[in-house]
C-alpha cells in the first residue's frame, strides 16, 4: 500500500526516509555535546548531504537546548526539523514553540513500553500508558501534521502490547512510529520479525512510516536496521560516524553507502548525496574532538588504504579487485596533491576543495594558510592528514574564548621545567609562567595561571598524525569538572604546543558546557 505522508507526500513503493539524530541522541554522548554555533554548523552539513530529516534536539531538556533547536529551525531549510519531546503537555508545547520557524516540522515524541520501563521508571500500569500515548499524540497533532511516536525499548516489549500502543498512537494521529531497540539488544531476525507483526496485526500500519532506531551495544546497530527495512520499515534513524549513547547509534553513512553498493538485496532509494559524507564525518569530529577509528566503515582514514603488495597489485590493475565503492562516492579524493613549503595559497585552497573544506569563511582558509605555510618550514612532507589536522584545529579554536599566542618551554633532566604562555582571553592577552615535572605539566600549570580553574586532567594521548620524525603530534587531552567531561585536540609538529592546544581546546569546551550543564532526570533518558 503506498503511503501518504504530510511531510512528504505519495512516497514511492522504494522510498526510504533517513532520520538524522547527531545533533540529539548523538550529542547526548558524554564528551559529544555541542555550543549552539556548532550545532548550526553541523546542520547545515546534514542538509547539505541530504537527510530527509533532522532531529535538532530536546526542547525542554534546558534553555540553551531550546534556543539551539530554535535556531537550527530557523537557518537550516531542506530537511523536516524535528525536535523530541517526552509525553508530557509542558515538554510537547516546548517542542512546538522551539520549531515554529522551521519551513518544515516534526513533533517526535516518546514513552517506554516495555515491562521493565513502564514499571521500574515510569512506575506506570500498561493502561495507563496507552492513555499517556493517546493524550500526547492527540496534543502534537495540535502543533504539527507530521507527528513521530516512539515506543521506548520496543524490542523488549511484549508482542501483544506493543500491538494495542502502536495502534493507540496512530489512532491518535500518528504519521511515524518509531520501534527503537533502545539497548542494542536485539537480533536482525528478531528486530525483522517485530516489524512485520506489526505490519500484520496492527489496523493502519501500512498507511504510516515504521521507523528503525537500533543502538549498536552488540555492533549489530547497521544489521537491525536494514532487517527492519526488508520487514516493510521506511525510515533508518542513526547519526553520522555512528555517535550516540553509550556504543552509539545506526552510522548514517553504513546505510547509505550499503543501499548505493548493494542495490541487488537493497533495492530502495534515498535522497541523500553520498559525496558529502566524509564532510560531515570530519566536522563533526572536528567540533567533538573525536576521531573515528582508522578502521571505520567509509570514513575511517584506512576504509580506502591498500599496504598489501598483493592488494596493492590488484588495485592498480583494477580498484574494483579490492574495494567495492569508489572513494570519490564518500568524499575521500581519488589522488593526494602533495604541499610544501614552495606552495602557494591557489593550491592550499585547491586542496582544501579537494578534502571537503570548500566552503571555510576566508578568514578561516587565511589562518589555515598561515599555520600551513609555518608548518611547511618545519616539516618536509606534508600530507592530507596534515592539512586536515591543521584546518579542524583552527576551526576549533576559532569557536572557543581562549586561543594559544605564543609558548616558550624549557625542559631539563632534574624534572624543574619551565613554560611561559601568552593566551588570548576574550580578545585580551595574558601572559604567564608555570613549572612543573616536565615541560608539558608546566606548559599546563602557565595555562591555569592564566584562566583559573578547578577541572582535573583524566586523559594524556599522543598520537603520531603521519610517518616520519618530522610528524605531527596530534594530542587528545581530557578535562572533568564536576562531572563535566570534554576533550579537547591539538596537532603540532612540537609536542608540548600539540598538548597545549589540545588543553585549550578542551577548556574552550568546559567554558561552554559550564554554560549549558543539562541536570537530565532518568525520564529523559529516550529511545
Amino acid at each position: 500500500m503506498s503511503i501518504t505522508h504530510p511531510s512528504f507526500g505519495k512516497l514511492a513503493d522504494n522510498q526510504i526516509i533517513l532520520f538524522d539524530t547527531t545533533l540529539r541522541d548523538g550529542e547526548q554522548a558524554p564528551g559529544f555535546s555541542m555550543t549552539s554555533d556548532e550545532k548550526i554548523r553541523m546542520a547545515q552539513a546534514l542538509a547539505q548531504l541530504g537527510v530527509d530529516v533532522m532531529e535538532a534536539g530536546f526542547p525542554a531538556a534546558s534553555p540553551n537546548d531550546f534556543e539551539s533547536v530554535r535556531r537550527v529551525a530557523v537557518a537550516v531549510t531542506g530537511p523536516v526539523i524535528a525536535g523530541l519531546c517526552r509525553a508530557a503537555p509542558g515538554d510537547i508545547e516546548r517542542c512546538a514553540e522551539a520549531l515554529q520557524g522551521a519551513r518544515r516540522r516534526r513533533i517526535h515524541t516518546f514513552i517506554a513500553t516495555s515491562e521493565l520501563h513502564m514499571a521500574a521508571k515510569l512506575r506506570m500500569a500498561p493502561d495507563q500508558v496507552i492513555e499517556t500515548i493517546k493524550g500526547s499524540v492527540k496534543l502534537a497533532r495540535n502543533y504539527s501534521e507530521d507527528v513521530e511516536w516512539s515506543a521506548e525499548d520496543a524490542a523488549r516489549t511484549d508482542p501483544d502490547f506493543l500491538c494495542r500502543a502502536v495502534e493507540a498512537a496512530i489512532e491518535a494521529g500518528a504519521t511515524t512510529i518509531n520501534l527503537p531497540d533502545t539497548v542494542g539488544y536485539t537480533l536482525p531476525s528478531d528486530y525483522a520479525r517485530m516489524f512485520s507483526d506489526i505490519l500484520a496485526r496492527v489496523p493502519g500500519a501500512d498507511g504510516v512510516i515504521l521507523s528503525a532506531h537500533c543502538h549498536n551495544d552488540l555492533g549489530l546497530a547497521v544489521a537491525n536496521s536494514l532487517a527492519a527495512l526488508g520487514a516493510g520499515g521506511r525510515q533508518v534513524e542513526g547519526a553520522i560516524n555512528g555517535i550516540g549513547e553509550r556504543a552509539g547509534n545506526t552510522a548514517i553513512e553504513e546505510i547509505a553507502m550499503a543501499i548505493r553498493t548493494r542495490p541487488d538485496a537493497l533495492p530502495y532509494k534515498i535522497n541523500v548525496d553520498t559525496r558529502q559524507i566524509l564532510k560531515a564525518s570530519k566536522l563533526l569530529s572536528a567540533i567533538t574532538g573525536f576521531d573515528v577509528q582508522p578502521n571505520k566503515a567509509i570514513v575511517g582514514r584506512n576504509a580506502f588504504a591498500h599496504e598489501a603488495g598483493i592488494h596493492q597489485d590488484g588495485v592498480l590493475k583494477n580498484a574494483l579487485t579490492y574495494e567495492i565503492m569508489t572513494p570519490e562516492s564518500v568524499g575521500w579524493a581519488k589522488s593526494s596533491l602533495i604541499l610544501g613549503k614552495h606552495s602557494g595559497r591557489a593550491a592550499f585552497k585547491d586542496k582544501l576543495a579537494t578534502l571537503g573544506y570548500g566552503e571555510l569563511p576566508q578568514a578561516a582558509i587565511d589562518e589555515a594558510f598561515s599555520r600551513f605555510k609555518e608548518l611547511a618550514d618545519r616539516k618536509k612532507t606534508i600530507y592530507d592528514e596534515d592539512i586536515e589536522a591543521l584546518v579542524d584545529e583552527t576551526a576549533a579554536e576559532a569557536q572557543g574564548r581562549i586561543h594559544l599566542v605564543e609558548l616558550t618551554a624549557e625542559a631539563h633532566s632534574d624534572g624543574k621545567s619551565k613554560a611561559t604562555i601568552t593566551l588570548k582571553v576574550d580578545g585580551v592577552d595574558r601572559t604567564e609562567t608555570g613549572f612543573g615535572d616536565g615541560a608539558v605539566h608546566a606548559a599546563f600549570n602557565a595555562i591555569r595561571a592564566v584562566f583559573p580553574h578547578e577541572a582535573s586532567l583524566n586523559l594524556f594521548a599522543i598520537n603520531a598524525i603521519t610517518e616520519g620524525a618530522d610528524a605531527q603530534a596530534r594530542t587528545t587531552v581530557r578535562l572533568e569538572e564536576d562531572g563535566r567531561i570534554v576533550d579537547g585536540q591539538g596537532a603540532d609538529t612540537d609536542t608540548i604546543v600539540s598538548a597545549s592546544r589540545a588543553y585549550v581546546h578542551a577548556l574552550n569546551k568546559l567554558i561552554a558546557k559550564r554554560e549549558r550543564t543539562i541536570q537530565l532526570s532518568p525520564a529523559f533518558l529516550t529511545a
